[in-house]
């Protein structure tokens, strides 16, 4: 399709651009105006984070088409203030800590702005209310409501201005707010991210990726592809140099699938071209054949005799087995007045950072391969890197990009891989973003778990024994699996001092997507079965929750089930304070009646639910009820 001629005012400039008549507003503003405080978080309109100002309304523009814009006036994050300054909202952010990755936050700046601009009398609820159209995976909200209050107060004056400054450290940093240093770049949108990242003479990558979870590559017939003009090169496995394989613990994974692929997404084959449309229409030029072979799709079916086997080193499937012993079980469950058994499952949890995977690579003038990645672990990626393309660690450098959000998910080396190898061939900077679809399918998840669970107590609450297994879906490669199998064994039995312990835990390959770190790093799969096998507990034996864990609470001097004497613990301490401050009312499970009396008191927050706050007259706007 012919372009089109785009005509309008932006941050109180005229634009009058060309324009591809299929591209969003979104694209219009970070590819042709280098404004990149507008993110692309999902690309569906859900997460916020491409939220501008169209003729004075909020717009996702990852929704508008770029010819809608024709006439308009447009107002991005780094049009709020002038350059140097921080708006009242913007100030507020910083002030309160708003930001943490900051990838939401030129988004949220933009949403809040809003409020201030539509309701600047706005209560707490509607402010919730008002905000709910943008998403943060990192701050819970709660620094970003409190920034607008406080926004709104300064704004309506109610605050002075002086409530913006910072409080300053005083005679210590410990328990005095003090602002982020890099909140200014976080709140004005000019931080780059890597998919904000540009360079002259830059090409697109795309990835071809395989449909099936487990079959044999046959052929990969790239001519197709390469004859492309504006391709300036296509690799697979075969243009690996150097000993190809990566992982946290095990090196089983390839750049790209080499002789099989294992799981559904898996990197087959890459381009790069002059643009990512151009790069994804070769993409699908590639002719891939493949033999399907057995699947494997859950854990219990890879332990079985005669399992399709995933890696050849592992015969058994098993990735890893941390097995830890302390005293004698079947002496602790013989001394038992009551035995529980139960099973827990926890499934498979995507990480939904709202920055998708993103890097920029490029040879620079002393032929030292360089690759700029939101990765959280560049120290370990580079070495692998350097025996991946057969290079002198001299030759290798990462630079650690700002990260919208890991929570481990970003530590294994995914894509950086291709993105060396294609600089290395074409001698030029190359990028890849991922799309929200490419990240959910090709990065590891939060391990499924299940938990079989046994546990011997005395009348008194006391623990006599512990038997835990469990058995977690490493999925297609090992990524962290073995790191995650040791920290549930470590944390399985909980924070409490039982003489008697079995505990196994086993990591197995699959050919579901890949599992690797997450927060708690197998900590909470391991926990939810033992806070809940102690709740049971307490209620089967008529304990108050909080008393049965202070009775097998871990004190100083107490014997870890790894063989570890403690110096000091604080549990009892913690559960102190969770007891003063829930206004706990004492008693075991079904001991209070009909009513509890520590609910909706001073202090305890109430049961919240957007927009049932609210009533709608026909035809007006919004009000408290």
């Amino acid at each position: 399709m012919p372009e089109i001629d785009l005509s309008l005012q932006v941050n109180g400039r005229k634009v009058t651009r060309r324009a591809d008549p299929g591209q969003r507003l979104l694209d219009f503003l970070r590819d042709e105006l280098n404004l990149t405080g507008t993110k692309e978080g999902c690309g569906a309109g859900e997460c916020g984070t491409c939220s501008v100002f169209v003729d004075g309304k909020l717009v996702k523009s990852c929704l508008m088409p770029a010819a809608k814009a024709d006439g308009a006036v447009i107002e991005t994050v780094e049009g709020l203030a002038k350059p140097g300054t921080l708006e009242v909202i913007q100030r507020a952010f910083h002030k309160t800590g708003a930001s943490q990755c900051g990838y939401c936050i030129p988004g949220m700046v933009m949403a809040a702005t809003s409020v201030l601009r539509e309701a600047p009398e706005a209560s707490l609820d509607e402010i919730k209310e008002r905000m709910g159209g943008n998403i943060c995976r990192c701050t819970g909200y709660s620094k970003i409501i409190e920034a607008v209050e406080l926004a709104r107060d300064v704004v309506s004056g109610k605050a002075t201005p002086a409530a913006l400054e910072e409080d300053g450290p005083g005679e210590s940093y410990i328990g005095t707010n003090v602002r982020r240093l890099d909140a200014p770049s976080k709140v004005t949108g000019r931080l780059k991210y890597a998919g904000d990242m540009v360079m002259p003479d830059m090409l697109h990558m795309a990835v071809l990726r395989s449909p099936h979870a487990h079959a044999e590559i046959l052929s990969i017939d790239t001519s197709e592809a390469e004859a492309m003009e504006g391709v300036a090169c296509v690799i697979t496995s075969e243009d690996v140099p150097g000993t190809d394989g990566f992982g946290v613990f095990v090196h089983d994974q390839p750049i790209m699938a080499r002789g099989k692929v294992r799981h559904v997404g898996e990197a087959v084959a890459a381009v790069a071209a002059e643009t990512e449309t151009l790069a994804r229409l070769a993409a699908r030029k590639i002719k891939v054949e493949y033999r399907e072979l057995p699947g494997l799709f859950s854990p219990e079916d890879a332990l079985k005799d005669g399992a399709p086997v995933i890696h050849d080193y592992a015969p058994d499937n098993l990735v890893k087995h941390i097995p830890i012993r302390k005293g004698d079980v079947d002496k602790g469950f013989a001394e038992a007045d009551l035995i529980i058994e139960d099973e827990f499952s926890t499934q498979q949890v995507e990480h939904a950072y709202l920055e998708p995977e993103a890097g920029l690579a490029y040879v620079d003038a002393d032929d030292v391969v360089t690759v700029i990645s939101p990765s959280q672990n560049i120290t370990h990626h580079r070495h692998m890197l350097s025996e991946i393309i057969a290079k002198p660690i001299n030759k290798v450098r990462f630079i650690m990009s700002p990260v919208g959000g890991g929570f481990g998910g970003k530590e294994d080396m995914i894509y950086q891989g291709m993105l060396a190898l294609a600089a290395m061939k074409t001698f030029r900077p190359v990028r890849l973003v991922f799309t929200r679809e490419e990240s959910i399918i090709a990065s590891a998840k939060r391990h499924p778990s299940k938990v079989r669970y046994r546990m011997g107590l005395k009348s008194d609450g006391r623990i006599t024994a512990i038997k835990f297994e469990m058995l977690s879906d490493g999925g297609a490669y090992g990524m962290s699996s073995e790191g995650v199998m040791r920290k549930a064994a470590i944390l399985s039995c909980g924070p409490y001092e039982v003489d008697n312990i079995q505990v196994d835990t086993r990591a197995v390959y699959t050919n579901n997507t890949p599992s690797g770190a997450f927060r708690t790093f197998g900590g909470m799969q391991a926990q939810f079965a033992t806070e809940s096998m102690v709740d049971i507990a307490a209620e089967r034996l008529g304990l108050d929750p909080f008393e049965i864990r202070r009775r097998n609470m871990m004190r100083a001097g107490s014997l870890t089930h790894t063989q570890q004497r403690l110096d000091s613990a604080s549990i009892d301490r913690v559960l102190e304070a969770a007891e003063r401050a829930s206004n706990w009312e004492a008693g075991a499970v079904g001991m209070r009646g009909p009513e509890r009396g520590d609910l909706n008191g001073p202090g305890t927050r109430a049961p919240c639910t957007l927009g049932a706050r609210f009533e709608r007259p026909a035809g007006g706007k919004e009000k408290v009820a």
